[in-house]
């Protein structure tokens, strides 16, 4: 049972692919770039992750997927959204439809089952987690049931897809993290590239809203 893990070199699949190497054994880690803002430093980090966690990693370029749409994260001159602390559903479900990307995890998914299978593995581990299932639906476990549903029939290996973080919050991934010793302190969980993380995205505000709480 060894796994292709899909790593943006944020916490969630950090995370996870730390938990993949202890439990089952990671094979290989996948990183995309799709013309995000971020992803230089996103591609950086995972590969200094891999490095120290002495994982083969993989950059696979999917630049067509980012001109598909017209996300935030893509966009040149569109602003990431920064929620006020206090926003309301609305504007959170707004803040979410700014930054979609189509199928971005489903695409993610099956180019790692791709893998998966042509490897001879078993398993595509992704980092999802419950704050933002509601959000993201393709960030939640019905979506994984359904994907592995899909994966029985589009692979003669019958991939499966999991996630160690899908049924936690972010403050339980940093504890978990902490926990199993992955490299948290390599991350980079920014919606924007700069030098420093901006402080003010939801990603951002996420992960030091998660942190601050343990400290």
């Amino acid at each position: 049972m060894r796994a292709v893990v899909l790593l943006s070199g944020g916490l969630d699949s950090t995370v996870c692919l730390k938990k993949a190497i202890d439990e089952k054994g990671a094979e290989l880690a996948l990183t995309f770039d799709y013309g995000q803002k971020a992803a230089r430093k996103e591609i950086t980090a995972a590969r200094k992750i891999c490095r120290k966690l002495k994982v083969k990693h993989e950059v696979v370029n999917l630049g067509w997927l980012g001109r598909l749409g017209r996300s935030a994260l893509v966009v040149p001159n569109a602003q990431v959204p920064r929620p006020e602390p206090d926003a309301n559903a609305q504007a959170m479900r707004k803040a979410a439809r700014d930054v979609w990307v189509p199928n971005r995890n489903g695409v993610f998914v099956n180019v790692g089952a791709a893998y998966a299978e042509a490897l001879g593995l078993s398993t595509v581990v992704a980092g999802f987690n419950r704050d933002e299932a509601h959000l993201f639906p393709d960030n939640s476990i019905r979506y994984m049931a359904a994907a592995n549903t899909a994966l029985r029939f589009s692979t003669l290996a019958g991939i499966t897809l999991e996630s160690y973080t899908a049924y936690l919050s972010k403050k339980e991934i940093v504890k978990l993290g902490r926990d199993i010793g992955a490299p948290l302190e390599m991350v980079w969980y920014c919606y924007l590239g700069g030098r420093q993380p901006c402080g003010r995205c939801q990603s951002c505000v996420n992960f030091r809203q998660a942190t601050e709480t343990l400290k």
